[in-house]
This record gives C-alpha cells, structure tokens and sequence, in this order.
C-alpha cells in the first residue's frame, strides 16, 4: 500500500512520543545546567551557563505546548530508557570546584551535539505540508543548538590550559560518549552518528552567547612588604619549616594555621605563584598557587601587619589537584 503524500514519517502517537523524550533532554538539562551556575567559578563559563538555561528553558516549554495538538498531555516528559536516564545522572556528576572543563565537555561535545543530530535527523523526516509546526519549532532549536554549540566550544578551549586539564577532559568525554552510544541517544533508536555534526564557529553569531574571556595576569601589583613576607612563607612551607611556619601566623590563629597545613606538609611543593590579591579593609587576602609532583594545591591566606609586621590571619585550602598519572 503506498503512503498517502501528506502523511507524515511519524504517526501522531510516535511524533508525541518522541517529543517527551526531547522534553526530559531538555528538561534535565535545564535543571543541570542551572545547577552548576554557583559551582562554576570561572566567570565566562557562569555567563554561558546562565544564557544557555533560558533557552533550553524555552526549547522544553515549546515541546510541552506541542504534546496537546497531537493529542497528548501537555508538558510531560519521558526518558527514552534508564540508560539515558544513567547518561544524564552521570553528566551532573561533575560538581567539583576545578571540574568546569569536564561540565562543559559534557554539555558542549557530548550532549548537545547529539541533540542537535536527533533534531537535524528528525526535521529531514517531517513533512512540510503535514507537520509545519513541529518543522518550526526543530527548526529554531536546531539554529540555537549550533549556536550553543561553537560558543561553549570557545569557552571550554578557552580553560584546557594543561595538558592534564586536556587529558582529563577527553577521558571524561569519552566516557559520557560510550554511555550515549549504550543507551541509544535521546529517543532509544539510534538513527546515524549519536555524537552529532561538527559545527563551524561563526564569532559574528556567537557574540551575544560569550562574555570577555578571562586574560591570565602577568604580575599581581603586591605591596613589596607583603611580597617579601608571602614569598618566605611559601618558600617555609616548602622546606617544611615548622617554627618559621608558625612564627608566619598571628599568635591566635598558629594551632588552626598549621592543622590547615597539614595535609599539605605530607607532599613535596616545588613552585608557587601568587594568583589572586584582595583588599579587605586593612587586610590582604592573597590566593597562592602551590605546584609539586603530586599535583596542586590553592590556598587562601588573610594578612595583615601585627607587631610591625605582615602575618597570617587565616589560611584555606581553597582547591586540590592531583598530578595526572602518567602512562
């Protein structure tokens, strides 16, 4: 029996069926994304973030206004299958201070992508006679997808600056990936590549997803005294020198100082650098960047001049990084 020339690739329950599984992609990745935006403290990435949640906001609403016009719920959403429902868990999972790479690896190379292929996939298939309103709403989500796409692609380039970042990145990537490739991608029936189409990056189109990338500081403008007194307490802290180290704090602070040291003392530190400075009234806090063969450590100290002085006030273990293993 031919097919009548209107009728559509999907029936109307099959078009509802794969809209709510659109819906739950969205819908999740919505919630997720918006999730990491007080995670991220890179502030390109929190931007891209927050400008991206509203619109798969507004992809997931248009799908859930679709679903009565084909004679459906409205808004209801469905997972294709539990081991997309995994592949989704998984990519939350990554809530770390230092694990906004692996964030937007999963978002920018793994997920969207897909979706992108599905949608490109599923608008090759509709009729342009019978089915002009899902045409449409593919249609704008596929043009925002690539958008969201190349700009998240910017910004993740933009904060691969190791080759242990890189290394990392690509394993979690590749690991998101064959989960996808498990659970058949958004609707459990996988049609061609699930990793999706390469996408071109237009700067002229991705203007208004990107705020000014971060530029690296060359020196931080540290009043000579403080840098002399940060510069020998790092150098104390990597000879383990114990009574210069608490010589460094302020008396009141030397038992909690040195229990925050600790850990730290455990590891050889070869490098420091001062990565970040502030003003607090008459105090400096002043973040320090310590490098070793075990990997990294950030620490947070508040100065101030006490007995003609500058000494240690408080001090935090803001962030720690073990050395990628080597192969």
């Amino acid at each position: 029996m031919v097919a009548h020339p209107l009728a559509g690739h999907l029936s109307v329950e099959e078009s509802a069926e794969l809209i709510r599984q659109y819906r739950y992609a969205e819908e999740r990745m919505m919630r997720v994304m918006g999730g990491w935006i007080a995670l991220t403290p890179e502030l390109s990435a929190k931007l891209l973030l927050g400008r991206h949640v509203w619109d798969c906001a507004q992809h997931a609403d248009l799908w859930g206004k679709r679903l009565p016009e084909l004679r459906a719920p409205a808004h209801v959403s469905a997972p294709a299958s539990e081991a997309f429902v995994r592949l989704m868990d998984l990519l939350e999972s990554q809530e770390g201070f230092h694990q906004t790479p692996e964030r937007l690896a999963g978002i920018y190379e793994v997920l969207k992508p897909h979706l992108l292929a599905a949608y490109q996939d599923h608008l090759a298939h509709t009729n342009p006679v019978y089915e002009p309103p899902t045409r449409r709403i593919l249609e704008r989500i596929v043009e925002e997808e690539r958008r969201h796409i190349a700009a998240g692609r910017v910004v993740l380039s933009h904060l691969i600056t190791t080759p242990a970042v890189e290394a990392r990145t690509g394993e979690w990537r590749r690991r998101l990936e064959g989960l996808l490739l498990e659970s058949g991608g958004v609707s459990g029936k996988p049609t061609g590549d699930l990793r999706g189409p390469d996408v071109p990056v237009d700067p002229t189109a991705i203007a208004q997803d990107l705020a000014r990338l971060e530029r690296p500081v060359g020196r931080w403008p540290v009043p000579a005294e403080l840098e002399a007194s940060v510069e020998a307490h790092a150098l104390h802290l990597k000879r383990r020198d114990l009574q210069a180290l608490e010589d460094d704090f302020a008396p009141a602070y030397r038992q909690a100082g040195m229990a925050t040291y600790a850990p730290l003392l455990a590891f050889e530190l070869a490098t420091h650098r001062i990565v970040g400075l502030g003003k607090l009234g008459g105090h400096r806090l002043v973040k320090l960047r310590l490098e070793g063969p075990a990997g990294t450590a950030v620490v947070q100290l508040r100065w101030a001049e006490t007995d003609g002085r500058w000494r240690v006030l408080e001090a935090e273990v803001v962030r720690t990084e073990a050395a990628a293993a080597s192969s």
